[in-house]
């Protein structure tokens, strides 16, 4: 899950907060071990059978029934198995080790549950255990699997479950949800990706769960779990300040004025620095009121709660004095870790983990809090110490990737360049793209840090945070001009909509003020002047592989993790809106983007897969007929893959991002040391790339360069040319096309 742009309708502008600055020492500890091989440590969890009485406080059979099903109960019995165990002192833990995590596995396939096609029976866990399918990765050289989340998610009602509201990131317990398999599915997957050399990496959200059997507890005051939420119950003289809450409903969102009201009260701390998914008469701020609920002491409650995201997600108090919800997050940590045995976990929204009154009229302090970084810094040490790593999805300012990478997960998501290098395939300019890249490396984001992506099953995010907000005022040179920092923003992301959205493509939408519902195919269509699906014929195809490919080439000839998922691998286009309007009628637009896909080709004449996502419309075919090919999408990614892996481009450190001859190249600059900034005289790799689709002819100028090296194709070691005593060479590339040069010192 993304944490999206400035809320339109009134969304709170950022306030400043200052905050001392705390640097850490460089000391490195004595190397880790290569890899992380998946290990359960122990045994699996409780079966439980619910009991169908009435369900309230005052049961007692309820409430013992609800505490059965919550995360926080398993929590404490997993720490009481671990507490005291050698496990837990066997590994350093303090400091993030990017290149250990990266040697661990580089390029990764995202999956998502939902939208994959399996054979009939078969489980998602099951199909992606496969020997097949990790052949076939491991023939591409794909090394590391995100399952995406397969734990039970979305909500109780009574003794009922509710569906998920969030593509399955309202988690609700540590059970697999059994509509993706079981545990000892998952523990086979371990041990298959082992077996071919690969890690398997699953999910945790520290930021919220969902309304599961925690939450109906807590409503209900047993005991601390309401701890684990920021809610607030409001006495019954005051309930005149909440809103009504419609029959058949459990909680209404606030508006504005109400949420004020409380605030003035002293009830909370009003409104946060922007809402999140902001819809009007959806959510129109970060907090919701419950229906009066009845407590285990007889007492009937209403309380008001914080959710950053969807009012299904209720958000997770860090610093409560039970400290419940840390509990609940660690427990939830070492299940996935220990008694399933995945090698990492991914911190779902873990930017929004501290929240805290501001001065009056300004609004919470509630992005780039100090209590974010400390909560990340105990996740990201509790996996380290275990033997795993971490990386985090955190949509924030460049700033706030540093400061929380510096003691917390090991890797971030790369969302700074993702709508740049989208920016650059748009307008033929890769002018955004170097000054993206220019500025991570200046404010101290090291690349082999980040994992680059292609598609996920997120939207195109294009809130562009670090310029939108925290810098919105500064000064930036662009297209020749002065703009400021949000100035800036607005431009590319019009850009972005002219290109890619309505009437340039109407299959491309808009997610609320988030970004576009796309797949990187689609993407590609749009630049090429497809307006609709059905215009993309098979002589349409082969200049979309290209594009793809070079995308694949920017994220891939690059230090740190390269992540794509089945949408890529199969060049799917969004499913037509009409055959998803049951999902997208609320505004969530990015279930177009979601298509179902089948990987090996297990069931042709499947039309959904077994969640009932429809079938998308696949572009390159499947990985086994792709890898009979030699102008595949796929084998080309193989031979783009082997060139990285060969030359350990994934641990190397990024040294310049030069100015280009043509608006349309970009040029990275790596020295191929391994992180060592002691190796000087460690080989240098360039990547040039073409973002247009016409052949570029231009030179290749860095400070880097030392004269008269010879200039080598690493495809075939070929000699191209040779540095001048300008510390340049020329280069000419074919459309939509990169080279991946060695320079060989004279």
């Amino acid at each position: 899950m993304l944490a999206p742009p400035p809320a339109a309708g009134g969304a709170s502008a950022p306030a400043a907060h200052d905050a001392p600055e705390i640097t850490y020492d460089e000391q490195r500890y004595p190397a880790r071990p290569r890899r992380l091989r998946p290990r359960a440590q122990l045994e699996g969890g409780r079966r439980r059978q619910p009991r169908r009485r009435a369900a309230d406080g005052t049961n007692p059979a309820y409430v013992a029934w609800l505490e059965e099903q919550s995360m926080l109960a398993d929590a404490e019995a997993l720490s009481r198995q671990l507490s005291g165990s050698p496990a837990m002192w066997r590994n350093p833990y303090a400091r993030p080790d990017a290149r250990r995590a990266v040697s661990t596995a580089s390029v990764w396939f995202n999956a998502y549950p939902i939208s994959l096609i399996t054979r009939p029976g078969e489980s998602f866990l099951a199909a992606v255990g496969s020997e097949a399918l990790w052949e076939a990765f491991q023939a591409i050289g794909i090394d590391g699997i995100h399952t995406g989340p397969v734990k039970r998610a979305g909500g109780l009602t009574g003794w009922e479950e509710t569906p998920s509201v969030d593509g399955h990131f309202d988690r609700i317990s540590t059970q697999i949800d059994p509509a993706f398999g079981t545990e000892e599915d998952f523990r086979a997957l371990c041990e298959v990706a082992d077996a071919h050399g690969g890690s398997v990496i699953d999910d945790i959200v520290p930021g919220h769960t969902g309304k599961g059997a925690d939450f109906r507890l807590a409503e209900m005051a047993q005991g601390d779990y309401p701890g684990i939420y920021h809610m607030v119950e409001i006495p019954e003289r005051d309930w005149h300040l909440l809103p009504d809450v419609p029959d058949g409903r459990d909680a209404v969102n606030l508006d504005a004025t109400t949420e004020r009201r409380l605030a003035d009260e002293g009830y909370i701390i009003g409104a946060l620095q922007r809402v999140i998914f902001y819809a009007p008469g959806v959510k129109e701020t970060n907090w919701s009121a419950t229906a009066p609920v009845t407590g285990v002491d007889g007492t009937v409650r209403r309380w008001v709660y914080l959710h950053y995201f969807k009012m299904g997600q209720p958000s997770i108090n860090w610093l409560d004095p039970t400290f419940a919800g840390m509990r609940l997050v660690i427990g939830d940590a070492l299940h996935s870790l220990a008694e399933l045995g995945t090698s990492a976990l991914r911190l779902d929204a873990n930017g929004f983990l501290g929240v805290e009154k501001s001065a009056e009229g300004l609004p919470a302090w509630s992005e780039g809090h100090p209590l974010s970084q400390a909560a990340n810094h105990v996740i990201a040490s509790t996996v380290r110490k275990v033997g795993g790593f971490t990386f985090q999805e955190l949509n924030l300012g460049i700033e706030d990737i540093r400061d929380t990478g510096a003691v917390g997960a090991d890797l971030s998501y790369d969302f700074v360049n993702r709508p740049a290098y989208h920016h650059a395939l748009a307008t033929g300019d890769t002018e955004f793209l170097r000054l993206t890249l220019r500025t991570s490396l200046e404010v101290g984001v090291d690349p082999a840090t980040l994992v680059h992506g292609l598609q996920n099953h997120d939207e195109l995010t294009y809130e562009l945070v670090h310029w939108a907000t925290v810098h919105a005022q500064d000064g930036y040179v662009f297209r020749g001009r002065e703009v400021t920092g949000e100035e800036l923003a607005e431009t590319v992301r019009a850009d972005l909509l002219r290109a890619l959205t309505a009437p340039a493509a109407d299959y491309n939408l808009v997610f609320t003020t988030n970004g576009i519902a796309c797949t990187s195919a689609s993407v590609i269509a749009a630049t090429r002047g497809h307006r609709t699906l059905d215009s993309i014929d098979e002589g349409s195809v082969e200049m979309i592989r290209r594009a793809h490919l070079l995308l694949a080439m920017f994220n891939a000839w690059q230090p740190g993790v390269f992540v794509l998922s089945g949408w890529d691998l199969l060049g799917m286009l969004p499913v037509p809106q009409e055959e998803v309007a049951g999902l997208v009628e609320t505004g969530d637009t990015r279930w177009v983007e979601r298509g179902a896909h089948d990987l090996l080709d297990v069931d042709p004449g499947a039309t959904t897969s077994a969640s009932g996502m429809p079938r998308a419309r696949s572009l390159y075919g499947s990985l086994p007929s792709q890898l009979e090919q030699p102008d595949s999408f796929a084998t080309r990614l193989r031979d783009v893959l082997a060139l990285r892996a060969q030359h350990h481009l994934a641990t190397a450190t990024q040294v310049d991002v030069p100015d280009v001859a043509h608006p349309g190249m970009l040029v990275l600059v790596h020295r191929l040391d391994g992180g060592d900034a002691s190796l000087h005289a460690a080989t240098l790799q360039v990547t040039v790339l073409n973002f247009t689709g016409e052949r570029v002819e231009g030179t290749v100028r860095s400070d880097t360069f030392s004269p008269r090296a010879a200039v080598l194709d690493a495809r075939d070691g070929g000699e191209v040319g040779w540095v001048d005593d300008l510390r340049s060479f020329s280069v000419w590339l074919s459309p939509y096309s990169g080279l991946f040069l060695v320079l060989r010192p004279a």
